[in-house]
């Protein structure tokens, strides 16, 4: 048989079941919606319980028609022949068919794991892999891993093109392509790393940082499903650009119910802009802010200079600075927040200003008037004077009205923050009604935390809920006495408990994902917290997100190297010792993925010029194009000529031009006056293939060309960092160019 007839019978083969797969892909989604069709047609009639359980069954179709939705593109990727005889195919999800026979196993369950895994130095009883290539749903070609000696010799052993070749080749779109078919040993490791614990992933650029967050972030919800689900999983990303750039991973491996959140979203209903000012930004960050914001909160609560007279339906009454300073203990001594503690700090001081009231009333009246003065205390809690006195002592606070008050009112935040200096004082100076930045926000949840609940009632609304969901619970487990058995999905392992019944209905009645509930809830604690570009974070935004983690269970990612805020890390250590000491496992990533091996060594060399130490992960490729570097006298022109010639050397892919943000806009405005559209920013969009974005913004993005202009004065600005130009010369994959008016920076040459 010759090579070409054998390959097309094993193409053929593959394409058999791989379309075989797909026919029983397609089965589980008519199924799931026939079952959520028939469900919306039941009348939401009978008792709560009765409606309870259609929406809870609607809200489960709903959600595994998402799942089965979204693997819908390259569902399968990979193939095991074993030891034992087995054939083991690889894919997004699990599949079996009707009679639970399985046809596909789950990337992320342990029998896979050996798809990653194993060499030909430790097979794992896996005798040859095959890597499944489809376009779509077709298989357009196959590759096999040969690790048994044996099979040397078999001439149905296919080699082709190399599977992680192939995908690095592949052109950028502007969204992020998951790596699930060409997961490297190293990466697979850190993914199936153990849940508990803070780990750090430290990687050079193009070594798979973000790749390897998003898939964990899938691994441990699969792994950890009781404990996860509806504690959830937060992934937290550095820019919004970023954010949209990866938003599609996650739903393609199977998972759709993770919170994905820029930092300067993690404060529900503020709405936030970049600071742009480093220094601020910097005095913002430092641990020294929740000090400031603990003394704000404590100065709001007064003792004023002398008496105070009060008037009560006519009578006058004294309020002394003793009395509220006894108040003030008491409710201090409580250990509730300030809105919370202010109840006992009012009630302590109406009971003594009513028994004040009734003794001068009784003075008036005569001794031994015994009528009912019960409508005394009222009449005090609703006097002008006694609401104006109490709140102008302790006024009930938002986080919002703190922070922009204190940064407003130059005595305020003097007297908040007597160790900061003038010119830090007068960084955070600024309008009351200046907008928020991403800066604020964990000044905000801090202030949220030192204040509380502005609504009384919130203990007894969480008693109510608290007692709803019991009544829940209780109902989802009648439900579901004879029903288990009918609710087995095909290719997911366990059945549908009286917790999910029940959680299910909360979702019901709010018409929200747990994800969803979560984004919108400050105080939610998260089962697990991924930290994409890691690096970048202040030390208020690393308490913010330990807040929100209790369990301090952590996946962080980023590259010390390429930090580029004034307010983030040197060091791991740095960033993590003040919140879990030294409890925290570091691991590497020492293989770059995605840089040409001669534009990697040209940043490397860059950066060491400039006196950053960087880690120089090995290149795969060796790539096409060494950078292309030109002097010029004016800018415009040179990049008028630049841009079509990148187009066309990198065939249809994505070009960033990479800019300092004082040039930017200009910058912005010629491309799009010779061509239009095709222009746009972040990641880009349908129908763009050119990107103008700074230093910054590129950071976690990659594209096939890049051209870079004026990269000394990204080194030279108030606010450069050497770290903001090796991350612009690390985000091709193909072709790289750098254009300055002045001298290029030293080691970019050889």
């Amino acid at each position: 048989m010759h090579e070409t007839s054998r390959t097309r019978t094993e193409l053929e083969a593959e394409r058999d079941y791989v379309d075989g797969l797909y026919e029983r892909l397609d089965e589980l989604r008519a199924e799931k919606a026939r079952q959520l069709a028939e469900v919306r047609r039941t009348q939401a009639a009978g008792s709560h319980q009765n409606r309870s359980e259609r929406d809870a069954f609607a809200t489960m179709y709903e959600d595994r028609l998402a799942q089965l939705n979204a693997v819908d593109d390259r569902l399968v990727f990979g193939r095991l022949d074993l030891d034992s005889g087995d054939t083991r195919y690889i894919g997004r999800i699990g599949l079996s068919d009707e009679d639970l026979q399985q046809l596909m196993v789950d990337w992320r369950a342990p029998e896979a794991g050996t798809f990653y895994q194993a060499t030909a130095f430790e097979r794992m009883g896996v005798r040859r892999r095959r890597h499944l290539m489809l376009s779509r749903r077709e298989v357009v070609a196959i590759e096999d891993d040969v690790l048994d000696a044996d099979l040397l010799g078999d001439d149905a052993s296919l080699q082709g093109e190399g599977a992680l070749l192939a995908a690095l080749d592949s052109r950028r779109t502007g969204q992020m392509s998951d790596i699930v078919s060409t997961i490297q040993a190293e990466q697979d490791r850190i993914i199936r790393a153990p849940l508990p614990g803070v780990t750090v992933v430290q990687g050079g650029p193009g070594t798979g940082k973000t790749a390897v967050a998003l898939h964990r972030a899938a691994y441990l919800l699969y792994t950890h499903r009781d404990r996860l689900k509806s504690a959830g999983v937060l992934l937290v990303g550095p820019t919004d650009a970023f954010m949209r750039y990866i938003e599609r991973v996650l739903p393609s491996l199977g998972e759709t119910g993770v919170v994905m959140a820029g930092i300067g979203t993690l404060m529900p209903g503020v709405h936030t802009v970049p600071e742009v000012d480093e220094r601020t930004a910097a005095v913002k960050g430092s641990l020294e802010m929740a000090t400031v914001l603990r003394n704000a909160v404590t100065n709001r609560e007064r003792i004023p200079a002398g008496d105070q007279r009060l008037n009560v339906e006519g009578t006058m009454l004294t309020l002394t600075p003793r009395q509220v300073s006894r108040a003030r203990e008491r409710a201090r001594a409580t250990g509730k927040p300030h809105n919370e503690a202010r109840i006992t700090f009012v009630r302590t001081l109406l009971r003594e200003l009513t028994e004040q009231l009734l003794e001068k009333l009784e003075e008036s009246s005569g001794g031994g008037n015994n009528a009912d003065r019960a409508y005394l205390a009222e009449d005090v809690r609703s006097a002008r004077d006694v609401r104006i006195a109490l709140n102008l002592v302790w006024m009930p606070l938002t986080p919002q009205k703190l922070v922009s008050e204190l940064f407003a009112r130059p005595e305020l935040l003097r007297a908040a923050a007597p160790t900061l200096s003038d010119d830090e004082l007068a960084s955070l100076a600024r309008p009351v009604d200046a907008p928020w930045t991403e800066a604020d926000v964990p000044l905000l949840d801090e202030a949220a935390e030192l204040l509380g609940d502005l609504d009384v009632s919130a203990g007894r609304d969480d008693a109510a809920r608290d007692q709803e969901r019991k009544r829940d619970l209780a109902n989802a487990e009648r439900a579901l006495e004879n029903v288990n058995s009918s609710l087995e999905d095909s290719g997911v392992d366990g059945v549908l408990s009286a917790e999910d019944l029940a959680r299910y209905n909360e979702v019901a009645a709010t018409r929200e994902t747990a994800a969803d509930r979560a984004a919108a809830d400050r105080t939610w604690a998260y089962g697990h917290i991924v930290v994409d570009e890691a690096q970048e974070l202040s030390p208020m935004q690393w308490r913010l997100l330990m807040r929100r983690c209790p369990l301090k269970s952590f996946t962080i990612v980023g590259d010390i190297a390429q930090t580029s805020s004034a307010a983030g890390s040197s060091s791991w250590r740095e960033a993590l010792e003040p919140f879990v000491g030294d409890r925290w496992r570091l691991e590497e990533l020492t293989v770059n993925y995605r840089t040409p091996a001669q534009i990697a060594e040209s940043a490397v060399r860059m950066a060491n010029a400039a006196g950053l130490v960087v880690s120089a992960p090995r290149a795969v490729r060796e790539g096409r194009f060494a950078p292309i570097l030109e002097t010029v006298t004016e800018l415009e022109p040179a990049l008028a000529q630049a841009v079509p010639e990148e187009l066309a050397a990198i065939d249809g892919g994505l070009l960033a031009v990479i800019a300092p943000e004082a040039i930017l806009p200009g910058v912005r405005s010629a491309l799009t006056a010779d061509y239009g559209d095709r222009v746009g920013s972040g990641s880009g969009g349908p129908g763009q293939d050119i990107v103008v974005i700074s230093p910054r913004g590129s950071k976690g993005l990659e594209f096939d060309g890049v051209v870079i202009l004026e990269p000394q004065e990204m080194l030279d600005s108030a606010a450069a960092r050497v770290g903001d130009l090796y991350v612009a010369m690390t985000r091709p994959t193909q072709r790289l160019r750098v254009i300055s008016t002045g001298e290029i920076p030293a080691g970019i040459a050889d």
